[in-house]
């Protein structure tokens, strides 16, 4: 018998600002509908004012959120969870745009924080498990009160064929703007109303097949991103220790877990973030050698060979990646213009040339190669685009695309006023010089050479051609510039405030758009070309024939990728034991050793310091690992022993070390007894001195 329906929204209640919302019951099995529906009402209700992101971690302002967070931590088994937080978070930003009084900014924080709190209780194993959780893995259906289908029932994903398709991984605009204008949707003022059905089935659908850590990535939760347990789990995805993928075989399935060597395939470490972009610059490495090459040689009568393969590395570097990670990171990647620049240059190369060697044209050849010059401008920063994973590189990538927004917003500005004048001056000097020189030499007086503009200022008319070159050089070198100066620092200034978080969120769909793939065979350019070949079989052979077939041939093809990676790791372990048995052997012969403490280790488990303490000295530090009775409707966790931990295992120390520790800490003892009984003589001996001087005073 299904469980009866409870309350989804609190409703609002006429009490005072101390009033605490109803914490919503959110049970194991409930769909991600539900789970979003049931958190935007608690949100609605306890952000009622515009606070900054500071304020909402304070008592003062954020007490109505600690009902709810005590509530997921110690009730709450649903693994929709964190993304359900971060797609409210996603739907409050974009209601932002048209919000004056910033409640809805003040809500996308409140689920920021919620969010972030909730992780912070977790275990490494639940971290795996709320954060890399896919959103296409909840109940289809969503139920009514008396247990069956409602006339709200939808099914959030789309039917299995379209499995593979990546593309179907991008978030609408236009559906999400549609919600934004409902006056009924998540965002509204009223949590007692609910966005229409087919609303909420467009807007949530566009979140399908994506993990929490890619919502936070798409909803620009750039405070959560940057806290420690998420970019613990980052840094395991980087580093190959969290993996996707398990084994390569018909009937593998896209699940995030710990790395087991002994179980893994050794072919599923080509997904591995580290390796993937090490292999990807040495293709740039390769692919700029071939651009050099096909200039500087510049055969205008036939195709050689290096042209061939210059060609064959311009249509794979991209196909794979833009089709592997989904429009919606390679969207989100700052490197992804770049890779559009290179298609786009690349192409109208090839374009030019074919035409200009089958017209036997010279001249169509030769700008052919020019505009093949301009490639440079793109391939020569995509080689060094790993640089970004440096903390200082990849805060500066956000704080360029910043300064370049702002440019562009100002250059309207520029635009309409130099138009004006250009418009002026233009027919003024229509005797002496043509539009086209007008306006050269209007950009020449722009950029500083001003002393050009007051040369034939008279030669533009005797009477207004002085004073108005005047006003333009004031307006252009003087105000504009300035302005632009100081907009483009106060910008600059802006992102370097927040420079830990811009860089996390750099770093984050450097990550994302490298490994969370719902392929499950890759193909390193340029041998992804060869999959294509697999595209038009997919009209006549099954999909499980096709699959293998790409199994087999990703594995004759990358055999010696995956021997290069496996004796990396061979070596990496060889460093790694000589270390360990350096350390061991200092630690034997290099006398008694001293054992400190962090403060961490010495805190008790339940106590918090720090800012932290506001928030979490009311909640319980450790998460309880299984769900409440089958009475209450859940059920249990799953068995945490499944999953290794990251952190080495403890082992119990022998009995030579602790005939050791006994004999270092009895010297200590004896050492400081006998310091003691010095001191002891010392202090006798002055009490001593100083009576015999007071008798002798006497």
């Amino acid at each position: 018998m299904s469980e009866p329906a409870r309350v989804t929204t609190p409703l609002r209640k006429p009490y005072g600002e101390d009033h605490v919302p109803i914490v919503p019951q959110i049970h194991e099995n409930d769909p991600f509908i539900k789970v979003v529906k049931k958190l935007s009402g608690y949100i609605l209700d306890a952000v009622e004012g515009p606070q900054t992101f500071e304020e909402l971690q304070t008592v003062a302002y954020g007490h109505k959120l600690t009902p709810l967070i005590e509530s997921l931590i110690n009730d709450v088994h649903n693994r929709d969870i964190v993304s359900a937080l971060l797609v409210l978070k996603a739907h409050f930003s974009s209601l932002e745009i048209n919000d004056d009084k910033a409640i809805n900014n003040t809500r996308g924080f409140a689920c920021e924080i919620v969010a972030w709190r909730f992780v912070a209780h977790l275990s490494e194993r639940e971290s795996i498990d709320f954060l890399l959780h896919d959103v296409s893995e909840v109940e289809r259906q969503y139920y009514d009160e008396e247990g069956g289908l409602s006339e709200s029932s939808f099914t959030v994903l789309v039917d299995n064929e379209d499995f593979h398709d990546d593309s179907a991984r991008i978030p609408n605009p236009s559906n999400q703007a549609e919600c934004t204008r409902d006056p009924n949707g998540y965002g509204n003022t009223s949590p007692d109303q609910s966005m229409d059905t087919q609303s909420e089935r467009e807007y949530l659908a566009s979140f399908k097949r994506m993990n929490a850590l890619e919502i936070a990535v798409v909803a620009g939760a750039k405070k959560f991103l940057s806290q420690k347990t998420v970019q613990k789990v980052v840094n395991g995805i980087w580093n190959g220790e969290i993996v996707f993928w398990e084994n390569m075989s018909v009937h593998s399935r896209k699940e995030a877990k710990f790395y087991n060597r002994r179980k893994a395939d050794p072919y599923c470490r080509l997904r591995v973030p580290k390796y993937l972009k090490s292999f990807e610059a040495a293709f740039f490495a390769s692919f700029l050698a071939l651009y050099y090459a096909v200039l500087v040689e510049r055969n205008i009568h036939k195709i050689n060979v290096t042209e061939i393969l210059l060609y064959i590395w311009i249509a794979s570097f991209e196909f794979g990646e833009f089709l592997d990670a989904g429009s919606l990171f390679y969207a989100a990647d700052f490197w992804s213009l770049w890779d559009i620049g290179i298609i786009l240059v690349g192409a109208a190369f090839f374009t030019l040339r074919m035409i200009g060697l089958v017209k036997g044209n010279g001249h169509m050849i030769d700008i052919s190669f020019d505009i093949l010059s301009i490639e440079a401008l793109f391939l020569v920063p995509r080689v060094f685009s790993l640089l970004s994973l440096n903390r200082y590189v990849g805060t500066l990538i956000p704080c360029l695309k910043e300064m370049t927004k702002d440019f562009i917003k100002f250059l309207g500005l520029v635009v309409i006023l130099y138009f004006g004048f250009l418009t002026t001056f233009t027919l003024l000097a229509r005797d002496y010089f043509t539009p086209l020189e007008m306006s050269w030499i209007l950009i020449n007086v722009f950029f500083g050479s001003s002393y050009l503009g007051f040369d034939i200022a008279q030669k533009i008319s005797p009477i207004l051609g002085p004073p108005l070159m005047l006003i333009f050089v004031c307006l252009t070198n003087i105000l504009l510039i300035t302005s632009l100066i100081s907009l483009l620092s106060n910008s600059l200034t802006k992102v370097m405030e927040h420079a830990g978080e811009e860089y996390c969120l750099t770093y984050s769909i450097f990550v994302l758009e490298a490994s969370t793939s719902n392929r499950l065979t890759y193909f390193l350019p340029p041998l992804n070309l060869l999959a294509l070949a697999f595209r038009p079989l997919r009209l006549c052979i099954p999909s499980g024939h096709l699959r293998s077939a790409r199994i087999v041939l990703l594995k004759v093809t990358h055999f010696p990728f995956v021997v290069a990676i496996e004796a990396y790791e061979r070596w990496q372990q060889f460093l790694a034991r000589r270390q360990t048995a350096g350390a061991f052997l200092h630690s034997s012969f290099g006398g008694p050793s001293t054992r400190t403490r962090t403060t961490s280790s010495l805190r008790p488990r339940g106590m918090v310091v720090g800012k932290d303490a506001l928030f979490r000295t009311s909640l319980s530090s450790a998460r309880p690992l299984t769900a409440a009775e089958p009475s209450a409707g859940r059920v249990k966790q799953h068995d945490s022993a499944q999953w290794p931990s990251l952190d080495p295992p403890r082992t119990a120390p022998s009995s030579s070390e602790l005939n050791d520790e006994v004999r270092d800490l009895r010297a200590m003892v004896v050492r400081l007894g006998a310091q003691v009984e010095g001191l002891t003589a010392v202090m006798t001996q002055q009490q001593q001195q100083h009576q015999s001087i007071t008798d002798e005073e006497i």
